[in-house]
């Protein structure tokens, strides 16, 4: 699902490659946060075997993101597959809003696999705001590609992020890779909170209902195209996305006091035209979506989620993201600059061949 070839150029099929049959075994291991797997990893290989594999057992949490987002439908397509290669994990997908809390949980142990937005990634690795402080964290693979999408209603008179000054912008739920990402788009169009723009922090069901009422003007939101809940606001009175390209060589750029990300951490994408009905084609930011870890998680659970994300990677895309992501090995190792975590890594080695 690193959509568009992992790269922001391309269109996925929604097929996966490998099927890494090899004969690797582990022996039962346990990390503080209660995962247990354990037997052998062949298991976790996605052959569509009629015997499921019993070896693997314990729980394993998912910290995901908003019920209505791409982040969570991925999440509960990868417990289940996770189930299907070992019924006795025990393995749950968490509600949270996104990918600030993601990491946050997983850090405190809460969670022992977070969705996040590679950017995001980068200021938890870093400690850049908001953060604090350096969070020791490691990459299972690059899970799809997300499009930031700064909507405003069809007939809105504004036509530019700058054209947003004076205005009110959902700039997405306090605990989400959408508020930093956002937070660096404002700056670098030279637009402060509270200044030059107001801003206000909803989830994307709030940021709806808002936009619809008008007591927003704008709401911004990263997720594959189309994003479902975009694509009912576009049913019921029309959307227009604003342009968000031309940001790129200031998002890449560092500010005083402020490092620039690795440069993979951003790209240029296009939302094709036709995505929702009165959107032309426009060019805007892409970010790719990172499967993290700690670097404690054992290394046979890291190796089997990677089999599973390998494997099964036809049944890892969301509905709506179908036709515009899809994961395949090269795609899933190109981590933006994220190191992998060890036994990610060795099982990329082994099924790359």
């Amino acid at each position: 699902m690193s959509g568009t070839g992992g790269t922001g150029r391309g269109t996925g099929t929604g097929t996966g490659t490998g099927s890494g049959t090899g004969p690797a075994r582990r022996r039962v291991l346990r990390t503080a946060g209660g995962v247990v797997l354990g037997g052998t990893l062949d298991a976790l290989v996605a052959a569509d075997s009629a015997r499921p594999e019993s070896g693997l057992g314990g729980r394993l949490r998912i910290a995901a993101g908003e019920p209505a987002g791409l982040y969570y439908e991925f999440g509960q397509l990868l417990a289940t597959q996770l189930r299907a290669v070992s019924p006795r994990l025990e393995c749950r997908t968490l509600a949270t809003e996104a990918s600030v809390a993601n990491l946050r949980l997983v850090h405190h142990g809460s969670a022992e696999v977070a969705i996040t937005l590679a950017d995001t990634a980068w200021a938890a690795l870093t400690g850049a705001a908001p953060f604090g402080r350096p969070l020791p964290l490691r990459a299972l693979g690059r899970v799809y590609e997300n499009y930031i999408q700064l909507v405003v209603r069809a007939d809105s008179p504004v036509r530019t992020l700058a054209g947003l000054a004076g205005h009110t912008l959902s700039l997405g739920a306090p605990g989400s890779g959408a508020a930093v990402t956002g937070g660096r788009l404002l700056r670098a169009a030279g637009l402060t909170p509270g200044a030059g723009i107001r801003v206000r922090h909803l989830s994307m069901s709030d940021a709806q209902r808002a936009l619809v009422a008008g007591t927003i003007d704008a709401m911004l939101v990263a997720g594959g195209v189309p994003l479902t809940i975009l694509a009912r606001l576009d049913a019921g009175f029309g959307i227009r996305l604003l342009p968000l390209g031309s940001f790129l060589p200031a998002l890449r750029s560092p500010a005083p006091r402020r490092p620039a990300p690795n440069a993979a951490v951003y790209h240029r994408v296009t939302v094709p035209h036709g995505t929702y009905r009165a959107v032309d084609a426009v060019s805007t930011i892409g970010v790719p979506n990172l499967l993290m870890c700690r670097p404690d998680l054992p290394d046979a659970v890291a190796a089997g989620i990677v089999r599973v994300l390998v494997g099964r990677a036809g049944r890892l895309v969301p509905a709506q993201a179908a036709g515009a992501q899809f994961l395949d090995i090269r795609s899933l190792i190109d981590t933006a600059g994220t190191p992998l975590h060890r036994g990610a890594a060795a099982a990329y080695r082994e099924l790359h061949g």
